[in-house]
């Protein structure tokens, strides 16, 4: 993991060049790289049909469930609205989760035909048209990460790390100014390569990566060499 980037804002497509500049100083092979994945942030989206025109873009399904999350809650008190009082919030059960079980198939689905099928069942709930009309737009980008060279990347954009940068090392303060931001994030990304993951047992998940460090995961592990010692370096 590399030092994270903080953007100057999310609309423009020059705001999200350095992210990508310290990507290949990292060494990342830009023409290698196949697909991103990001929310809706317009900025991202336009620097990669401006400048790597071949990526695809895999928006983040966690924010499509969120943008959606509104209109969800809307439709099921519609529903119960127009039921009497006593049977009302079962109806507003009943009609909520009918309606995430259309969009997870959705946004769930193993490929992009089945997720097209999802939509149109969706699309013929009573409730469903404003859904699918929203959802439409993104059918194709929700499945970006099942075509046959981006088959691996991410269905969600990791704002585990945002959070962390923030509430962790930096602990949750502005730094004042671009020299102090671009410390702590050194900072933040040296403890995050050298920290291993935590070591976890459960009978119905299986984690690839407990106890292992980012660098160790890479083929590169740090062995005796600590946090510390990498900071002083």
């Amino acid at each position: 993991m590399w030092p994270p980037v903080v953007a100057l804002g999310e609309e423009a497509p020059a705001h999200w060049r350095p992210l990508f500049v310290r990507a290949r100083v990292a060494g990342l092979r830009v023409e290698e790289l196949w697909g991103v994945t990001s929310d809706g942030a317009t900025g991202i989206a336009g620097y990669l049909r401006e400048r790597l025109s071949w990526v695809l873009h895999q928006r983040c399904v966690f924010h499509l469930w969120r943008n959606l999350a509104g209109e969800v809650a809307r439709q099921a008190a519609a529903a119960a609205a127009a039921r009497p009082q006593r049977g009302a919030k079962r109806v507003e059960r009943q009609v909520r989760r009918a309606l995430a079980t259309l969009v997870r198939g959705v946004l769930d689905a193993p490929d992009e035909a089945a997720a097209w099928g999802g939509l149109g069942r969706l699309a013929a709930h009573p409730r469903g048209p404003a859904l699918a009309a929203a959802l439409r737009p993104h059918v194709a980008a929700a499945h970006v990460c099942h075509r046959r060279f981006t088959r691996h990347l991410a269905r969600v954009s990791p704002e585990w790390c945002w959070r962390d940068f923030r509430l962790g090392l930096g602990h949750g303060r502005n730094h004042g100014s671009a020299a102090r931001r671009e410390r702590a994030a050194l900072r933040w990304a040296i403890y995050r390569n050298f920290t291993p993951a935590q070591e976890r047992r459960e009978r119905k998940r299986h984690y690839p990566s407990a106890g292992l460090s980012p660098l160790a995961r890479a083929g590169a592990p740090p062995g005796a060499v600590s946090y510390l010692d990498a900071l002083a370096v």
